[in-house]
C-alpha cells in the first residue's frame, strides 16, 4: 500500500490470481457477517449484500482502469526519456536544451497519440505495479494526495483495532468458559456480562485486558521493525481459514438437516442495517491491494470477467455462510465472532475441533497484525515525507511506531464490540477507500489520458462502466451512505 512503484513479483496464471483475490477479500469481516445478517433480517441482508457486492465490483474495475492509465503514462515517459538520451548522444550541447524542450512540448501535446497511430497496442498493458499512493500522486492534487493517505490511515487504524480486540476476546471467551461451570465452552443460553467472574476473583473484562496486554507485548514490538508475510505463512493461514469455514458450514447444515436449527430470523429489521452496511463494505474490501494482485497475472485478456466471477463466488460463499448461521442459531445467541458459536458440546463433540474453531481468530489475526501495523507506520512516513528530507532516528524508530500502535490498543482496551468496530471502520474509512477514491481516480485518469494521449484513445482495460454517470452514481451512493450511517448513530445515541 506504500505510495510507490514496486517490483511486479513472480507471475502467476489468471486462475491463481482469482484464488488470491478470493482469499484477500474473504477475511475477518466474514466472521462478523452472520450476526449482522441476523440483526438486519435475511431479506434486507441479502439485497444489501448483492448490491454492495455489485458496487465493489464497479469500483474494482475503476481501479484497474486507473492502473492501466498510470502504466501508459509511465511507459510514455520512459520512451520520451530514451529519445532525449539518444538526442543528447547525437546532438551538440548547444542543441540539447532545444531538443529537451521540444520533447517536453511534444509530450504535453500529441506524441502519445502519434505513437498509438504507429501501432502500440501494449501502451496500456499493466506491467508495473503502481500502488494506489503513486496513482494518487499522479492524478490528484497535493490536497487530494493528503486526503487519500488520511483515509488509508484511518482504515488501517480500524483494522488494527479490530485485530487487537478480536484475539483477546476469543481467548477470553474460550478460557473463561473452560474454567467456569461449563467445561465444554460457551453456554447455549447464557449471555455473559463483562462483570461476570472468570478466574477466581477476576472478572471477564479483567481477563480480556490481560490478554490484550499480552497480545500487545508479544506483537507490538514488530511495529518497530520491518516484517513481511512470507509465502509459506500465507499458505498456512489460508489453509487454516478454509478448514475453519468448511467445518462451520458443514456443521450448521448438518444441524439444520437434522431439524435442530434454532434460528428464526426476521424478514427485515432496519435498525440493524447500519452495522450490516459497514460489515458488508469491510467484507468486500480489496481495492487498496489490487496493484499487488492484478499486476503479476500473466494474461490479462479476460481480467474483468475473472474478477466478475470472483465476486459471484464470494457472494455465494457469504450467502451460504450467513444463511446457514442465522437458521442454525438464534439471533440473540450469535456471537460477534461466529467461530465462538461452535465452542459448545452440543454443536461440536470433538474437543480438538472446538478449540480449533474457538482459537482460529487468534492464529490467523496474530500473523496479520504486524503486517498491517508496519503498513500503517510506512503510510505515516509517506504522508509527512518531504522531497530530499530524512527523519531523525527518534522520529523514524520511536515516534512513528508509537503513534501506530497506541491508538488501536486504546480503542481495544475500551471496547471489544467487534460488530460495531467492523461496522464503523467499513462505513466510514471503508466507504472512502472502496467508493470515493476509485471514483476520483478513474475520473481524473480519464481526463489526463485524453489530454496526454488525445481524444479517442482506448484504454484496453477500460471499465465496462465507462460512462461518467457511474462515477457520479458511486459518489452519490457514498455520500448517501455516510449521511445514513451518521444519522443512524446519532439517533441511536439520542435514544440511549
Amino acid at each position: 500500500m506504500a505510495g510507490e512503484i514496486t517490483e511486479t513479483g513472480e507471475l502467476y496464471s489468471p486462475y491463481v490470481g482469482l484464488v488470491y483475490m478470493f482469499n484477500l477479500i474473504v477475511g475477518t469481516g466474514a466472521l462478523t457477517m452472520p450476526k449482522a445478517f441476523a440483526t438486519a433480517g435475511w431479506l434486507v441482508s441479502l439485497v444489501l449484500l448483492v448490491f454492495l457486492g455489485f458496487m465493489s465490483f464497479v469500483t474494482t474495475t475503476f481501479v484497474m482502469e486507473a492502473m492501466a492509465a498510470a502504466n501508459a503514462q509511465l511507459r510514455w515517459k520512459r520512451m520520451e526519456n530514451h529519445k532525449e538520451e539518444e538526442g543528447d548522444d547525437s546532438s551538440s550541447d548547444s542543441d540539447s536544451d532545444v531538443l529537451i524542450q521540444d520533447n517536453y512540448e511534444r509530450a504535453e501535446k500529441l506524441p502519445i497519440l502519434s505513437v498509438q497511430r504507429r501501432g502500440s497496442p501494449n501502451l496500456f498493458e499493466i506491467t508495473d505495479r503502481v500502488e494506489m499512493g503513486q496513482m494518487a500522486s499522479m492524478f490528484f492534487s497535493k490536497v487530494g494526495v493528503n486526503l487519500f493517505y488520511f483515509c488509508i490511515i484511518v482504515y488501517l487504524y480500524g483494522d488494527l483495532a479490530i485485530y487487537a480486540a478480536a484475539v483477546p476476546f476469543s481467548l477470553m471467551q474460550v478460557t473463561c468458559s473452560i474454567t467456569g461451570n461449563d467445561s465444554c465452552g460457551v453456554e447455549a443460553d447464557t449471555k455473559h456480562n463483562d462483570t461476570d467472574l472468570c478466574w477466581g476473583p477476576l472478572r471477564r473484562v479483567d481477563a480480556y485486558r490481560i490478554f490484550l496486554a499480552v497480545f500487545t507485548l508479544l506483537l507490538g514490538p514488530f511495529t518497530f521493525f520491518d516484517v513481511q508475510k512470507t509465502k509459506y505463512l500465507q499458505i498456512l493461514t489460508s489453509l487454516m481459514r478454509w478448514i475453519a469455514f468448511i467445518i462451520m458450514i458443514v456443521l450448521a447444515l448438518v444441524r439444520i438437516g437434522h431439524g435442530q436449527g434454532e434460528g428464526h430470523p426476521p424478514l427485515a429489521d432496519l435498525s440493524g442495517v447500519r452495522n450490516l452496511f459497514g460489515v458488508c463494505v469491510y467484507s468486500f474490501m480489496c481495492q487498496h491491494s489490487l496493484p499487488s494482485l492484478v499486476t503479476p497475472v500473466s494474461s490479462k485478456r479476460h481480467l474483468t470477467r475473472l474478477v466478475f466471477l470472483d465476486y459471484v463466488l464470494i457472494l455465494a460463499f457469504y450467502s451460504l455462510l450467513s444463511f446457514t448461521a442465522i437458521f442454525c442459531f438464534r439471533g440473540d445467541s450469535l456471537m460477534d465472532m461466529y467461530t465462538l458459536n461452535f465452542a459448545r458440546c452440543d454443536i461440536v463433540g470433538l474437543a480438538a475441533v472446538r478449540f480449533f474453531l474457538g482459537l482460529f481468530p487468534v492464529f490467523t489475526i496474530s500473523t496479520n497484525f504486524p503486517i498491517i501495523a508496519v503498513t500503517l507506520r510506512n503510510n505515516w512516513k509517506t504522508l509527512f515525507h518531504r522531497e530530499g528530507g530524512t527523519y531523525p532516528w527518534v522520529v523514524d524508530r520511536v515516534v512513528f511506531p508509537t503513534i501506530t500502535l497506541v491508538p488501536p490498543v486504546l480503542v481495544a482496551f475500551c471496547t471489544h464490540d467487534l460488530e460495531s468496530l467492523v461496522g464503523i471502520t467499513g462505513a466510514y474509512a471503508g466507504t472512502g477507500i472502496q467508493y470515493v477514491i476509485p471514483a476520483f481516480l478513474v475520473f481524473h485518469c480519464r481526463k489526463d489520458t485524453q489530454l496526454a494521449f488525445g481524444y479517442g484513445t482506448v484504454n484496453k482495460h477500460q471499465s465496462p462502466f465507462r460512462h461518467t454517470f457511474w462515477v457520479g452514481f458511486v459518489l452519490l451512493w457514498a455520500f448517501s451512505c455516510f449521511i445514513f450511517v451518521t444519522a443512524n448513530i446519532v439517533l441511536s445515541e439520542t435514544k440511549l
